[in-house]
């Protein structure tokens, strides 16, 4: 069984958008997509974990029952899409989670870092979700890119600390639940969705799935709700580079996520848990 996060956030989340936005008007645009994302999982019988950028949920409350009705999880992703090892942000997370808790009425247990960013600069986040009774986390990518990555940190589940990030902790009370990687050209690369579905080869997701499976270990899959709803997402001008990361195969996603939910399974992090006597003793 693998599990499926869907990073839900606004097309000026992005963080190489947010870099050339300034003034710009920020219209929630991808919001509007959310019955045709719940009408693809209905479509697939298949329950997914929702890490919700918290501003969303406090101009459109009512999404929260459409995604909870429908017996999918809610998680959070920061209340702005703030990168976890930004300045001063160690002061605001604390207030951040309540903030959830309290548009969630205390519903989330499941963090992920914007942009994976979780490293030794930001470890202190471990406790602070450990302090407000989170159960798991799902920000650490066992491999190296520009971006992020922890590439001696397991692949299966592991119990993590604020002082043991690529290591299993027995003592630690987080489930870290950490992206699929793969090898690819020799190197080991992220393979878990997003960014990387819509790049490599459909073939290297595909197999990783199958590997994964095989090992008895979940593929922690991801991907952005613009993604899934590119109709919603304005072109904004980019370098060559950042344009190719951000736009690169938009319209195949849908395809490809397609293709996945019908030939493997998946399930929300929540349900996963539950269903799992190595982990649910945490709930």
């Amino acid at each position: 069984m693998n599990l499926l996060g869907i990073d839900f956030e606004e097309w000026f989340h992005p963080e190489l958008i947010q870099k050339v936005l300034e003034n710009e008007k920020k219209t929630f645009q991808v919001v509007k997509g959310i019955d045709k994302i719940l009408e693809f999982l209905r479509k697939h019988d298949t329950y997914a974990t929702f890490f919700m950028v918290g501003e969303i949920l406090e101009k459109f409350p009512d999404i929260l029952d459409k995604i909870l009705e429908n017996g999918h999880e809610i998680g959070f992703h920061t209340m702005y899409h703030s990168r976890l090892d930004s300045d001063n942000f160690q002061e605001k997370f604390s207030k951040e989670l309540d903030d959830f808790a309290r548009l969630t009425n205390n519903k989330s247990k499941g963090f992920r870092a914007p942009t994976f960013s979780l490293n030794e600069k930001s470890s202190w986040a471990i406790d602070t979700l450990e302090q407000h009774g989170y159960i798991y986390d799902s920000s650490i990518v066992p491999a190296k890119t520009n971006l992020y990555g922890t590439p001696n940190a397991p692949k299966k589940p592991y119990k993590i600390t604020s002082n043991s990030l690529d290591s299993d902790n027995p003592k630690g009370k987080i489930i870290e639940f950490p992206l699929m990687t793969t090898k690819f050209l020799g190197k080991t690369v992220p393979v878990g969705g997003g960014f990387y579905l819509r790049t490599l080869p459909f073939g290297t997701t595909k197999n990783a799935l199958r590997i994964y499976d095989e090992a008895n270990i979940p593929g922690v899959f991801y991907i952005h709700s613009w993604e899934l709803t590119p109709e919603y997402m304005p072109k904004i001008k980019l370098s060559v580079k950042n344009n190719f990361i951000t736009y690169h195969n938009l319209d195949k996603v849908m395809d490809r996520m397609d293709y996945l939910l019908s030939n493997f399974q998946f399930t929300s992090f929540e349900r996963f848990i539950q269903n799992n006597s190595k982990f649910n003793s945490n709930i």
